[in-house]
């Protein structure tokens, strides 16, 4: 199916956020600023290439540089230079995979996560209503529940103890915030969004209690949880075109964790219209840039409409043309495919700068196509 078919088009969650620190056109793609920082750039940078937001992380930046220190140099915008969105997760996911890996790292309970980072002698609690404080007390715009993650292939008794704590955690994580908004005396521009997390696995059962039970609570958006992957590498769609079709279209849903070129014009069609990862801005430190084939994209099935260049490659070494004749970063309209190469060979701290600008300004490209084939 193409985009603008009258088939799909009440599919299509796009439009805009209004948030505290300003609009942001969907669909969007946020780059993991996981510290506070996207590798390799600055805000500048990030404007530049014209992105709208970024994604944070709890569970790191509660650790490094501290929850005080972020206070202290006047919040996750100040300390950081952006100026735009910042959405925030719970960290769950990050705590999860860490205990999942040794099980000494911590514990996981109905009151919430015990974790010991390796090579740390301290011992950090991550509870819903803690998850909540600390978001807000950074100053974000969107901001996640605490939610219990699972793999796809994680028997059925887990993944109903998940789902269950998943929803208690949200309940909990409701009432904190709707303290927290009292207390703080916000006006409704002001607030930021708060998002549920829809677990279940691979069960359509499961998935259908979590989000059902969801928006009984009340949110005002919602969020794919669960590593979105199969253990192949290839995009649980399935699941998550079910898992969409369990929140009204009215409701933002974000898909935590997909980056991939392919599978955020897959989605879109599907009706999510918030994506996240960490793939693009890793590729582009590991020589891996993404380029459109030409200047127009239909995301027709079959169509090939982007490629990967891998700029480690003898073949750029005398190569005077840019990175992509299609793109118009800094990296491309400045420099040469032999010159990055060049860079990359030398291990020159400039080739992440400009390897990363260009990748994320891929990414916009991405997004904005897909919004102008909506709206043509």
């Amino acid at each position: 199916m193409e985009y603008g078919s009258a088939a799909q088009v009440g599919q299509l969650q796009y439009g805009s956020l209004q948030l505290p620190h300003g609009n942001i056109d969907l669909p969007v793609f946020m780059p993991d600023a996981t510290l506070g920082v996207v590798r390799s750039t600055d805000a500048t940078d990030l404007q530049n290439c014209q992105i709208q937001a970024l994604v944070m992380n709890t569970f790191h930046l509660m650790q490094r540089p501290g929850t005080s220190t972020i206070q202290a140099l006047g919040g996750l915008h100040t300390m950081s230079g952006w100026r735009g969105p910042i959405v925030t997760d719970s960290g769950g996911f990050q705590a999860y995979s860490l205990i999942q890996q040794n099980a000494k790292f911590g514990s996981l309970s109905a009151d919430g996560i015990i974790f010991k980072p390796e090579g740390s002698d301290r011992k950090f609690q991550l509870t819903p209503e803690k998850a909540i404080q600390l978001q807000m007390s950074y100053g974000a715009d969107i901001i996640m529940c605490l939610d219990y993650c699972t793999h796809v292939d994680a028997a059925y008794d887990l993944q109903a103890e998940a789902v269950s704590r998943t929803i208690d955690w949200a309940r909990r994580s409701k009432k904190e915030y709707e303290r927290l908004l009292k207390q703080k005396k916000l006006a409704e521009e002001k607030r930021p969004l708060l998002f549920g997390v829809v677990q279940g696995g691979g069960s359509e059962e499961l998935r259908r209690r979590c989000a059902e039970a969801l928006l009984e609570i009340g949110f005002d958006g919602f969020g794919y949880g669960g590593w979105p992957l199969d253990k192949h590498g290839n995009l649980l769609t399935d699941i998550i075109t079910y898992t969409r079709g369990l929140i009204p279209s009215h409701y933002q849903m974000h898909a935590l964790g997909v980056g991939h070129p392919g599978s955020i014009a897959e989605l879109t069609r599907l009706g999510y219209g918030i994506f996240d990862c960490a793939m693009p801005t890793r590729d582009a430190r590991h020589a891996r840039l993404y380029s459109f084939t030409s200047a127009a994209t239909s995301f027709s099935s079959g169509e090939k409409w982007f490629t990967y260049l891998y700029m480690n490659d003898d073949k750029y070494i005398k190569n005077d043309r840019p990175v992509s004749e299609f793109c118009d970063c800094l990296c491309c309209t400045h420099y040469s495919a032999g010159y990055l190469h060049h860079l990359f060979k030398i291990n020159d701290t400039l080739f992440f700068r400009l390897a990363t600008i260009h990748n994320l300004r891929f990414m916009t490209m991405l997004t904005q196509r897909i919004r102008d084939l909506h709206y043509a």
